[in-house]
């Protein structure tokens, strides 16, 4: 004879499966906790948090130290210990798997000497990096003492008579090499999470490697300097240095490169623009490139019209290629266009300054040639011819 199935043993049949499948996902977390000399830690109370949830659980640890709770669910959770009568409040994390047991014990004593073998490292890598400060400031500071005594040698080379400069000129490389192998061991001590004394450290060794001679070691500390920390002052420098190496070594490329620094420097700070401009055409003045000169002096005069100064240099730039030609018995200057408005421009820049008096007699001079030469080149032609 078949038999029938009641439908509500069917349902509590389908409840009981369901209720086995949700039980599955628990987890029993059983640990224990021992006090700071290592023994079982009793009434100790247990907060056990899930993080993500934030379904909070409390158990307390029987004389044996242990305790024992079921989770829901497996996951990150928080567990707080205290007791008011010992004064402990601890926290700490771990995770849990799901559907397994998760043993997670306490052991005071081992966590204190963790505690204490972890302070003793954080003190020697404390002591490691201030005596790895101490030691980048030392070379630090001697590099700086060194570049202020080249300030001072400078000072002396340019009032010493013509028979004490080549000695001067000596201790100023002197100084500036001194300066360059203390600023490197500086370099070399400093912290790679500090890139602010870092890029400190290498612009000083460009100015060292500027001062000992070395331009294109001085443009790349300076671009070291720049990588790590943009600033305006910086790319003066590396404008002015790439200017003086490509000088130095006839290279177009670090000349156009120095113009390149100057436009970033004004992006930075628009007010620094007049200053780059300046040094990148005083450095191509000194080297007697008076027509390359011409650029940099207009865009600084540009930037700053109120510079008398570089109105002035610019007039000098100027004149410095004036041409000439021969015109019958006359010798015509060519005087660039440009030139005398440029030395008006400094006098009215600055009346009473420096500037002014030598712009008048430069005008002065450029009116005189204005109207030629008188050369005697055909007279003397003929004078020959009846001899």
């Amino acid at each position: 004879m078949r038999r029938t199935i009641p439908a509500w043993v069917t349902l509590v049949l389908v409840l009981l499966t369901a209720a086995i499948v949700r039980a599955q996902g628990s987890t029993r977390i059983d640990g224990q906790v021992m006090d700071i000399q290592g023994n079982p830690w009793p009434d100790v109370t247990v907060q056990i948090k899930n993080v993500e949830t934030s379904q909070q659980f409390t158990v307390k640890t029987d004389r044996t130290g242990h305790y024992s709770q079921l989770v829901p669910r497996g996951g990150i959770y928080e567990f707080v210990l205290t007791n008011e009568a010992a004064h402990l409040n601890f926290t700490d994390r771990h995770s849990v798997t799901e559907g397994q047991p998760t043993p997670i014990n306490f052991n005071f004593k081992e966590l204190v000497e963790q505690q204490k073998s972890a302070n003793t490292e954080e003190a020697k890598k404390a002591e490691e990096q201030a005596n790895a400060f101490k030691n980048m400031k030392s070379h630090f500071d001697a590099g700086i003492a060194a570049m202020n005594d080249s300030t001072q040698v400078r000072q002396q080379l340019a009032a010493a008579p013509a028979d004490q400069k080549s000695a001067l000129q000596d201790k100023l490389k002197a100084d500036g090499q001194t300066a360059v192998t203390e600023f490197q061991q500086a370099e070399q001590g400093a912290s790679p999470k500090d890139p602010k004394n870092h890029a400190l450290i290498w612009a000083n060794l460009g100015q060292a490697y500027d001062t000992a001679g070395s331009f294109g070691e001085a443009a790349g500390a300076y671009q070291k300097a720049v990588d790590l920390q943009p600033q305006p002052n910086y790319y003066v420098s590396l404008a002015t240095a790439l200017a003086k190496a490509g000088a130095a070594q006839n290279d177009q490329q670090k000349i156009t490169d120095a113009g390149g620094a100057c436009d970033k420097a004004a992006a930075l700070d628009p007010t620094t623009a007049d200053t780059c401009w300046k040094n990148v055409g005083i450095v191509l003045s000194n080297k007697g490139d008076l027509k390359d000169a011409i650029p940099p002096f207009q865009k600084a005069a540009q930037a700053s019209p109120k510079d008398a100064q570089a109105w002035f240099l610019l007039g000098n730039a100027y004149t410095g290629t004036i041409d000439t030609k021969q015109e019958g018995d006359k010798l015509i200057y060519i005087i660039p266009p440009g030139t005398a408005d440029a030395y008006q421009k400094a006098i009215d820049a600055d009346p009473n300054g420096p500037y002014a008096p030598q712009a008048k007699a430069a005008l002065d001079n450029i009116d005189q040639l204005s109207g030629g030469v008188q050369t005697q080149i055909g007279t003397s032609a003929k004078n020959k011819k009846k001899k």
